[in-house]
């Protein structure tokens, strides 16, 4: 049993840190009544965090490499823990955005160095019944993050969906410090750190433009100077990635078509499948006026659609082309995202399953292909900046998503009117149709990009296991 506590430790911050990114969606109604916010206020509580790990997930993975996977898991997890008690104790919706932030500093350091600790503690068998049991808890988590947001809401406050943490983190750094072996450091790593800025920068530029443009005009000044700034920063980022002796990302990994095409998969999936989530959320708990747990639990179905899905049928589609899985089971989800515009002014939660119910199945099977795929398109050596350039583009889908989506939302649902339950049945319709039209398009580029005739190989059997997330 002792040989299983890394696995243990690794997967309670694991868990942790993807909970994060569904727990808090429940809660905003609360968070907004609370802290007296609006909708442009939630949508920074949802993105500061995901914006944080999109930016820092693969340069903090070549920082874990010079100072050891093992002192970057361990400085994840205390930063992790501060900064939610920040967030619990939070009194304006600025203090729990940048907490939220910091939040997504720790994550990234846990998130970049969890499948190295395993790797380095595990070998054979165990390491792939390790991997194994990491992807489950990872496909696990959205559904988990969303039911116990409710109980912790309901029961408590919004405030315990960020206490809950301190517990867990105290427990897997005690076990971390412990169980795992000393990590081998490679102090001769260089770290991009002009690279992460110029990245970081235009991520949330680009983002704060989105949500500004979309609240007080696109051609507001603080909304133009945030695109200028966004696109000054991304050709600052490439030039650093063209010229630097190790880059974030190096670029050369874009002429791989398979490659190219997993990255657009990956940002599609999240931007249509969990970016209207906040929305719906208030939906239930404003004009449905449904409890914290209620809206937790209608909203359950597409995580368990996708559980099981992906875990009944992996194996099998692990043989299939990556164009099916990834492209096909995107436009998928582009079509359950289609259905949930059956919800109408009258309609109950009952309305959101058949769309949730395809936007897990598309997940099922598109998930699981992402990563292996991903990594089996680049050399052995670059695997890890593959899975971290994918899990990457899945934050940055989901950070866009939701500032797009919460505009188009916005923009249809008030108008000059006050907001009422048809306008808002109107603005989810048009955040609904963004994410299906997002879903089918990017699910048919990425399908066309893939070759005709190539099945989902190259990956070995525990990258399989591991990426079930």
């Amino acid at each position: 049993m002792r040989k299983w506590l890394p696995l243990f430790a690794a997967c309670l911050g694991t868990l942790m840190l993807l909970i994060d990114v569904t727990i808090v969606n429940v809660a905003l109604p609360d968070i907004a009544a609370d802290l007296d916010t609006g909708l442009s206020g939630l949508q920074w509580v949802v993105d500061g965090y995901a914006l944080a790990l999109a930016a820092l997930l693969l340069v903090l993975g070549s920082l874990a490499d010079r100072v050891g996977a093992k002192r970057a898991y361990l400085a994840g997890l205390v930063v992790f823990a501060v900064a939610s008690f920040g967030c619990g104790i939070a009194e304006s919706a600025a203090a729990l955005v940048a907490a939220r932030a910091l939040q997504g500093i720790g994550g990234a350091a846990m998130f970049a160095t969890t499948l190295s600790l395993l790797h380095a503690t595990y070998t054979g068998r165990d390491r792939g019944v390790a991997f194994g049991v990491w992807g489950a808890v990872s496909g696990a988590a959205a559904g988990i993050g969303v039911v116990l947001g409710g109980v912790l809401t309901d029961a408590l406050s919004w405030r315990w969906i960020f206490f809950v943490n301190l517990p867990i983190a105290v427990l897997a750094i005690g076990l971390t410090t412990t169980v795992f072996p000393p990590a081998r450091r490679r102090p001769g790593r260089a770290v991009d750190v002009p690279g992460m800025l110029a990245f970081a920068t235009a991520a949330t530029a680009v983002t704060y433009g989105v949500t500004r443009g979309g609240e007080h005009g696109w051609t507001e000044a603080a909304a133009v100077t945030a695109f200028a700034l966004g696109a000054a920063a991304a050709l600052i980022f490439v030039v650093a990635e063209m010229h630097s002796a190790a880059p974030m990302f190096p670029l050369v990994l874009l002429r791989n078509r398979d490659f190219g095409a997993t990255l657009f998969g990956a940002s599609g999936q999240t931007f249509a499948a969990f970016a209207s989530s906040p929305l719906i959320s208030l939906w239930l708990q404003q004009q449905r006026h449904m409890s914290p747990l209620h809206a937790g639990l209608a909203m359950l179905p597409m995580a368990a659609t996708a559980f099981v899905v992906a875990g009944a049928f992996g194996r099998v589609l692990h043989d299939v082309a990556p164009k099916w899985t990834i492209g096909g089971g995107l436009v998928v989800v582009g079509l359950g995202s289609w259905l949930l515009m059956l919800v109408g002014a009258e309609s109950s939660w009952v309305a959101l399953v058949p769309g949730f119910v395809v936007i897990g199945l598309g997940i099922g099977v598109n998930a699981p292909a992402l990563v292996s795929v991903g990594m089996a398109a680049v050399a052995p050596e670059q695997a890890g900046t593959a899975a971290g350039a994918v899990n990457t583009a899945r934050q940055l889908g989901l950070a866009l998503g939701v500032a797009v989506l919460g505009t188009v939302f916005r923009g249809a649902a008030t108008g000059e009117h006050p907001m009422t339950l048809p306008h808002f049945v109107a603005g989810l319709d048009a955040a609904f149709g963004v994410a299906a039209a997002v879903g089918v398009g990017f699910g048919v580029i990425s399908f066309a990009l893939f070759p005709r005739h190539r099945a989902n190989a190259g990956s070995s059997e525990a990258e399989r296991q591991a990426v079930a997330a």
